[in-house]
């Protein structure tokens, strides 16, 4: 009797362990199920190629095919690189150069000219999860701008470096060093001397520069990228070649934290293009996301404000890119047009030059 008592508790002790470790079992299943499903996240990309008089009657329809092709190539990297797990951070990066190889863009290969005949690059880069940034300016050498930027802000105790010190440190961080030659294009020469022609006229008719729709946009043409990747983390990269026919090492907005880029998870990644003495001033990349940390403005609120408003009432011009934590996207610009291109977690593109209401 004893051992049919001890064999039936025995059995009841074993199903009891049996079914517990089969419920632990379906809840570990449950909640690993739970967990996959919350891992898939929003995220996204946008980029812009400059912000100006940009006319559909002053663009030949060859051109126009040529700019939207590569804000299509350049958009589409950066989203794949999102898609497949990659960083924020990786995204802006590869997508930026993309545009910086082209020479199509004010960044890069596509850099116009200063004063003297030369090509100096500025650019800036920031981890809004961190708040880390990276910046040059007035470089001459560097194939990618926008990599300096980044082995500034992650291998140098710095934030900015410029110049030949700029130079020296991307050939300590063995990147891809080319001869000044490397940036010379036919079309930035000749805007050079436009520009210089245009000048000169002027100020023999006593007529004020900034007038001249020549004039005024040879300070556009900045490339930036903005992304939102799966882990939730911001970040936001801009590149340029500066204002044409600038003098004495003028430095503008896009390698200024704050003014050109600025990225925070809390609210948002900018990256801007315009008038960098305007953007500057007003700090446009920070002040979007001080407006939506502060005063609770949604991030296409504090677009408008700060570019449609604050900007120009200072007298000021251009755009942003923006994407905020949740990524909700902004490409706001006060400008005839503004090369500008976006991706998001389903793969929906959208691809603009024009302003509709300008043309």
């Amino acid at each position: 009797m004893k051992k049919i008592i001890v064999c039936a508790v025995s059995f009841l002790i074993l199903s009891c362990n049996n079914e517990h470790a089969s419920k632990n079992k379906k809840q570990q299943v449950s909640s690993e199920t739970n967990q996959e499903d919350s891992s898939v996240e929003n995220f996204g990309i946008v980029l812009h190629g400059g912000a100006g008089t940009i006319l559909k009657k002053n663009m030949t329809p060859q051109k126009e095919k040529a700019y939207k092709a590569k804000l299509e190539e350049a958009i589409k990297v950066g989203h794949a690189i999102l898609k497949n797990g990659g960083t924020s951070m990786e995204a802006i990066k590869k997508t930026i150069n993309i545009l910086e190889d082209s020479p199509l863009f004010n960044a890069g290969k596509g850099a116009v000219f200063n004063n003297e005949g030369v090509n100096e690059l500025d650019a800036s880069i920031m981890d809004g999860s961190t708040l880390d940034a990276g910046a040059v300016a007035g470089v001459t050498t560097i194939k990618n701008p926008i990599d300096l930027a980044y082995e500034v802000m992650k291998n140098s105790p710095h934030v900015m470096l410029s110049g030949k010190g700029a130079e020296q440190f991307a050939k300590e961080r063995n990147l891809e060093i080319v001869a000044p030659e490397y940036f010379f294009t036919e079309e930035r020469m000749k805007s050079l001397q436009r520009v210089k022609q245009k000048i000169k006229n002027q100020e023999a008719t006593k007529t004020t520069a900034f007038y001249d729709a020549v004039i005024q946009n040879s300070k556009f043409g900045t490339v930036g990228c903005v992304a939102l990747d799966t882990y939730g983390n911001l970040a936001a990269g801009t590149s340029t070649g500066g204002m044409t026919n600038k003098k004495w090492n003028r430095i503008g907005d896009a390698p200024i934290i704050g003014a050109g880029t600025y990225a925070n998870n809390a609210t948002c990644a900018v990256s801007s293009t315009g008038w960098g003495e305007y953007f500057i001033r007003a700090m446009v990349a920070h002040d979007i996301s001080a407006l939506m940390e502060y005063k609770g403005l949604s991030l296409q609120e504090a677009s408008k404000l700060v570019i449609q408003k604050k900007v120009v009432d200072l007298g000021g011009d251009g755009g942003i890119i923006a994407i905020d934590s949740k990524g909700n996207i902004a490409m706001e610009f006060n400008t005839a047009g503004m090369y500008r291109a976006a991706m998001n977690a389903n793969g929906d593109m959208t691809i603009g030059i024009y302003n509709e209401n300008e043309q």
